[in-house]
């Protein structure tokens, strides 16, 4: 019996990308390319004809651009869509819309270069377009909910009078997360429903470099506890969240009574830079049983064994059920490998967190 293939649509201004990436995906047994369109008229005529598995979008093209060819698709009818697309820095915001908006991963290319790059990140575009065809996309509603007013003054005089008591304490919870595809939604609802007592967060998020930064602010204009991009020597105080800087690995370190984290450079692990095995394994050594981890949606197995290590140095660990996950692979993993106690949807995460912080 032949197993069917992957079905992509490929929306690209340029025609060598569309080449390239076409020439990539084919190269994949698993994958085939349906068509490929120099805009989203074109593509939406395909779209008519045949719906595909995977959509691979630009931004940047003229007639429509891709985010509002993304708002349409994911609002009438929901395909999984993989960004690829030269956003530079200054585009950050402009990513962290698109997942917002739905799509499942971003692929960065270079503005320059971009047949080399794209020829070169082979295993990763296959690998994202098969995560792609087995995420669970819902139908984008534009109706926002309402956000909590941002507190200011008073949060802040209390935060740092909690964050100077963690300091006396030895026993002091520290809760540690890894997330990838679909992460970026995830650690939202998470975070916002924290409240301002709670343990101090440490995050790893699969994310290009230079889009942490305004992850992180978006998500401290959110939420009631504060979350800024992490940077070495940040103690780990209740009421904050660190995450990861995009393509360097974050560790967390202990010194006596104080939690801190670390930003190193190395290899890929896992094939991530930032990996949250690494995460993982330093809160397995440094807090043992005082941590928490978290592990969520997400393509791949990172985090699966750093959680094993810190099930068996002691900590409670907690995997996204595969309901609420865009993609069940991360959790799956970590699942198979024995190393998870409790299995939750996501909306019980932060109470199962807040309720593990308090012993």
């Amino acid at each position: 019996m032949t197993t069917k293939k992957i079905t992509v649509l490929i929306v690209d201004d340029s025609a060598i990308v569309r080449q390239t990436l076409a020439d990539i995906l084919s190269s994949d047994p698993e994958i085939e390319v349906m068509a490929k369109a120099s805009d989203p008229f074109l593509a939406a005529e395909h779209i008519s004809r045949q719906v595909p598995d995977v959509i691979m979008l630009d931004v940047e093209m003229p007639r429509m651009d891709g985010l509002t060819f993304l708002q349409k698709v994911m609002s009438q009818h929901p395909i999984p869509v993989v960004i690829c697309s030269s956003l530079a820095a200054s585009g950050s915001d402009t990513a962290l819309r698109a997942l917002e908006y739905g799509a499942v991963e971003i692929i960065l290319k270079p503005r320059l270069g971009a047949k080399q790059f794209l020829e070169e990140a082979n295993i990763r575009i296959c690998d994202t377009v098969k995560a792609a065809a087995a995420a669970q996309v819902k139908r984008l509603s534009f109706l926002q909910r309402d956000v909590p007013p941002k507190l200011t003054a008073d949060a802040v005089l209390a935060k740092a009078r909690i964050g100077q008591d963690a300091m006396l304490k030895t026993t002091e919870k520290v809760v540690v997360v890894g997330a990838s595809t679909g992460g970026t939604e995830a650690l939202k609802d998470f975070l916002v429903a924290m409240p301002l007592d709670a343990p101090g967060i440490v995050i790893v998020q699969h994310m290009p470099e230079n889009f942490t930064t305004a992850f992180s602010q978006r998500l401290d204009a959110m939420c009631h506890i504060s979350v800024k991009e992490a940077e070495t020597n940040d103690t780990v105080i209740r009421g904050r969240a660190l995450i990861a800087p995009g393509n360097h690995h974050l560790l967390l370190k202990r010194s006596g009574a104080r939690y801190y984290v670390e930003i190193k450079e190395g290899p890929l692990v896992s094939r991530h830079r930032p990996s949250v095995d690494v995460l993982f394994r330093s809160a397995a050594r440094y807090a043992g049983p005082n941590a928490i981890g978290v592990i969520m949606t997400g393509m791949g197995d990172d985090g699966a064994r750093g959680m094993l290590e810190m099930k068996d140095a002691g900590a409670m660990t907690i995997a996204q059920d595969e309901d609420t996950c865009v993609v069940f692979g991360m959790p799956k993993k970590a699942i198979e490998l024995g190393a998870v106690h409790k299995v939750l949807p996501l909306r019980s995460i932060a109470g199962a967190v807040m309720r593990e912080g308090s012993h």
